[in-house]
């Protein structure tokens, strides 16, 4: 859709509060009802219905009466809200051309008070182009409901944030100055995509500047998914600048390793076939291929951490923290009892009850998650962390087998869970202590991962099963009958 801002400079406060209000009521309405739109803006006499009139002439709302009377945000509306917020803020004045256009967003030129120009960025996610975003990107955390409005401010807000960490790591990327909902404003470049060049005068130096740059972004804890001419910017020096971040994963996705080996193709390609110079053949160059694990094993930060990256979500960090501070409480006597612990459980038990405990252990008992009982009797393993806060491993492994029996009754089968838990236990804390931090949060990662995956795979098998089933039921109803066959139907019906 055009941006045309020449309605913006007509449109009165009132129009504003009814687009805010429409805006407001989406959040979990698809369709706002008209009733609901008066109310939120609170205009006198009806006035709120005038200026849905307004809004609908100039496209900045749909109206919807297929199911009642209601209305819906448009990009336009979206856009309007968000350069209006500019505005008032002070970060704009005034909106010109547009420079760019992509399959998720458009750029324009825009102007402050003082003549400065700058880039705004309006992301325009669920085009024709790009609708497969629910399935490739990760902007909802939870739920499978959104609209595309949303969905544009989450990528906004994304991408806000790895721009402006990303800068203050020292990386070549564009300054980030604001952003409001699906709007991001920065920095405007003299410069144009690396797409266009068809010769460089120095392609060896542009070249060794890109894989260090791919490796810089790797040491920092992120890989970019999508590292090619299109989203790379070169300058008269030769001088390069990264753009376009909503897309980025942590290291630690599982499939981390492949997409940053796909982004080395990918230069290596353009390269070879847009301007002739085949990294191969050249035997000055040091590094053709930089590796993803030597990038991960000199880590410099943790980006992904911070700004909660495409594979690495908040849990994992609480997971991580619980399991250090475990490890920190925990003394000498702690290490001395998960060695005895350890003797009767091999070391793939160890990660399995790793895995399903949490990753953190307590040879204590009293913060352990790992003497959880997965079997359902959380009383006999409450009486063996009471029993063992005394003791060591192998004192606390007689006590709660008494305690579990007299005190929570428990029983044989109890007593036997609560033996079994303690070895296990005590091997996984000998499993994860000889190893480095970086170790265990990659560890943790994948361990993460593998269960959520398992857990979706079961849940898409039931979901394929049901489906086929319904569909067989249908056609086994629906065999050998034809429309108006049935009488009872009216002569409309199957």
């Amino acid at each position: 859709m055009k941006l045309d801002v020449n309605v913006l400079r007509y449109m009165s406060k009132e129009d504003f509060r009814v687009l805010t209000a429409v805006e407001m009521g989406q959040k979990n309405h698809e369709i706002v009802p008209s009733s609901l739109i008066d109310s939120i803006a609170g205009l006198k006499h009806g006035g709120s219905f005038k200026c849905l009139k307004h809004l609908l002439r100039n496209k900045l709302v749909h109206h919807d009466n297929s199911k009642y009377d209601g209305y819906r945000l448009t990009y336009l509306g979206y856009d309007y809200l968000a350069i209006k917020a500019l505005v008032n803020r002070g970060a704009i004045a005034g909106v010109g051309r547009q420079i760019g256009v992509g399959k998720e967003s458009d750029i324009f030129e825009v102007t402050k008070e003082d003549g400065e120009v700058m880039a705004l960025k309006l992301h325009r996610l669920g085009r024709t182009s790009f609708r497969a975003v629910k399935s490739k990107r990760d902007y909802l955390r939870k739920g499978s409901h959104f609209s595309w409005l949303y969905l544009s401010r989450l990528a906004a807000l994304k991408e806000y944030a790895f721009m402006k960490a990303l800068g203050e790591h020292g990386l070549p990327v564009p300054q980030a100055i604001d952003h409001n909902r699906h709007a991001v404003l920065m920095t405007l470049l003299d410069a144009y995509p690396l797409v266009q060049v068809r010769q460089l005068s120095h392609p060896r130096t542009v070249y060794e500047q890109l894989m260090a740059m791919l490796s810089q972004l790797a040491s920092l804890g992120l890989v970019h998914c999508d590292y090619n001419e299109f989203n790379l910017l070169i300058n008269e020096k030769e001088e390069l600048t990264l753009i376009d971040f909503p897309q980025m994963v942590s290291v630690g996705h599982p499939n981390a390793q492949e997409l940053f080996e796909r982004d080395v193709e990918c230069i290596i390609r353009f390269f070879s076939k847009k301007l002739g110079y085949v990294p191969e053949r050249d035997e000055e160059l040091e590094v053709i291929r930089p590796s993803f694990r030597d990038a991960v094993a000199s880590i410099q930060g943790s980006i992904d951490q911070e700004l909660r990256a495409s594979g690495f979500k908040q849990k994992y960090q609480d997971d991580l923290d619980r399991f250090i501070i475990n490890q920190q409480h925990s003394g000498s006597e702690d290490d001395s009892d998960a060695e005895s612990g350890s003797s009767g459980a091999g070391s793939s038990e160890a990660d399995e009850q790793a895995s399903s405990s949490g990753y953190s252990s307590d040879a204590e008992g009293g913060s352990s998650r790992g003497t959880r009982d997965r079997r359902g009797s959380h009383g006999g393993s409450y009486a063996a962390a009471q029993a063992g806060s005394d003791g060591s491993a192998g004192s606390e492994h007689g006590t709660a087998s008494d305690a579990a029996s007299a005190g929570m009754g428990r029983g044989e089968e109890g007593d036997q869970d609560s033996e079994e838990e303690g070895p296990e236990g005590a091997s996984t804390a000998t499993a994860l202590a000889g190893l480095s931090l970086d170790e265990q949060q990659r560890l943790v990662q994948q361990r993460q991962v593998a269960a959520r995956l398992t857990e979706q795979q079961r849940k898409a098998a039931r979901r394929t099963a049901l489906a086929s089933v319904s569909r067989n039921a249908t056609k086994a109803k629906n065999k050998g009958k034809r429309p108006g066959a049935d009488a009872g139907m009216g002569g409309g019906g199957w």
